[in-house]
Parts: structure tokens; sequence; C-alpha cells
């Protein structure tokens, strides 16, 4: 039996977090009722609005819900606190989304189904949906992993990726614990390490409500708070080699 965690961070969500459960609790479903075990761990990271009443309230409906609550620390550091929280529950394998609904969960069932031939199944998103500043995001990382870390990586900071919990377990000891671009450091260094990774196009939709706070002053910011953070990560690690 494999343990499997779906995990979500979540701020500012109380628009969007119902129905992103109503889509992402039958894949729990299924994969409960095929004799593995799943739970959809879902993050509030400090929300200002009543994401986490609507969240809490929840569980009682979803029964493979976790909803967890915590001070705000940014998109990032909440991922890898849901990380080191879904290993420490025994976590065999661990997908990671968003909860603004913007993925989709039908696209889920490919990587789950060839869970086993790679360590790493990251979706690249082609033709997205939204907005041009989330495209220059995008590549302007790309960009700055290929600076630091010496490797292109197709899509480092997508949302939806299916991963094996000792492989990152292994990437994880080498990044800070409340890293601001997690996913990124998380995909150059499976790259730079020569893990065993799969990529998968899917679909990446307009967010389903809520607001988008991404502009270019904050593109700027995000840029250069990369480089200083892969920069960080380059000084007080090798990481030229993998330590399997």
């Amino acid at each position: 039996m494999d343990k499997f965690y779906i995990v979500m961070p979540a701020y500012n969500e109380a628009e969007n977090i119902e129905d992103v459960i109503l889509q992402w609790h039958p894949v729990a479903e299924k994969i409960n009722a095929d004799g593995d075990y799943c739970r959809l761990m879902i993050a509030n990271d400090g929300s200002k609005d009543n994401t986490w009443e609507k969240l809490s309230a929840l569980q009682d409906k979803y029964p493979y819900l976790i909803a967890l609550n915590k001070p705000n620390s940014g998109h990032g550091a909440t991922v890898l606190y849901l990380y080191r929280n879904a290993l420490a529950d025994g976590a065999d394998y661990i997908f990671q989304t968003d909860s603004d609904g913007q993925t989709l969960p039908e696209e889920f069932w490919p990587m789950w189904e060839s869970r086993k031939e790679s360590d790493f199944h990251i979706g690249t998103r082609g033709g997205r949906q939204d907005g041009f500043s989330r495209i220059v995001v995008t590549k302007t990382l790309r960009f700055i992993v290929w600076l630091m870390f010496g490797v292109w990586v197709k899509d480092a900071n997508t949302p939806f990726r299916l991963m094996n919990a000792e492989a990152l377990k292994r990437v994880m000891a080498v990044i800070p614990e409340d890293f601001f671009l997690s996913n990124v450091a998380v995909s150059a260094i499976a790259v730079k390490w020569k893990e065993s990774i799969s990529w998968y196009p899917i679909t990446f939709r307009p967010r389903q409500g809520g607001v988008n706070s991404i502009n270019m002053k904050r593109i700027f910011k995000i840029g250069w708070k990369a480089l200083g953070d892969f920069r960080m990560i380059n000084k007080g690690n090798d990481i030229r080699v993998c330590t399997k």
C-alpha cells in the first residue's frame, strides 16, 4: 500500500477553497477505494480573509481532508511546511498543487499511474491562461536557475508535481527551512543531480476567483530575491553531486 498526500498552500482563497476541495477530494476518494492511503492536506497561510474558517468547517464534509493553520510565511515556506508534515506522517508520495483552481485533477492520473517510473513528475505549462506577468515570472526564473545552477529547467515553479518521498527528502536537505522559492529550488537541484524526472504538459487556467497579486514591481522583487536565495544555497551547500 502506498501512502500518498496531496498538499496545497492557501492564502486568501475563501472564494475558491470549497470548489477546489470539491475538485480534488474525489482523487483521494478513488485512491483510497483502490486500496492505497490518500489525504488532501491544505495549509492556511495566515489568510486575512475567512479562508481558515471555511477550510476548518469543511473537514466535517470531506473525510479525507486535513486542514492546517499557520502564521503567514509565504507560498514557498508553506509548501515546505506541507512537505515536512507529509513526510513526518510517513508519506511515500507527495503531490503539490495550488488552491486557486488553475490546475485540472484529471491531468494528475498519468503521473500517478507512472509514479514508480520516475522520482519526480513535474508539469510544464504551455499556452498559459493566467496572464502575461506570470509568463514573465516563469521566464525570469528559468534564466536565474540557469545562471545560478548551470541547468536549464523547463518549468521550475510549476505547482503540479508528484514526488517520491525519499527523493524529495534528499533534495530538501540542502534547502533552507523557510526558502522563498522552494519548488524552484527542488526542480533545479533535482535536474542538477540528474534525478529521474518525467515532464508532463498541463493545462493552466486563469484563477477561478480572488485577485492575481503579481505585477511588474513584484516580478523585479521576485527575481532579485531569487538571486540572493539561490546564492545562499550555493554558498551553504555543495549541490554539485547527488548525495544518494
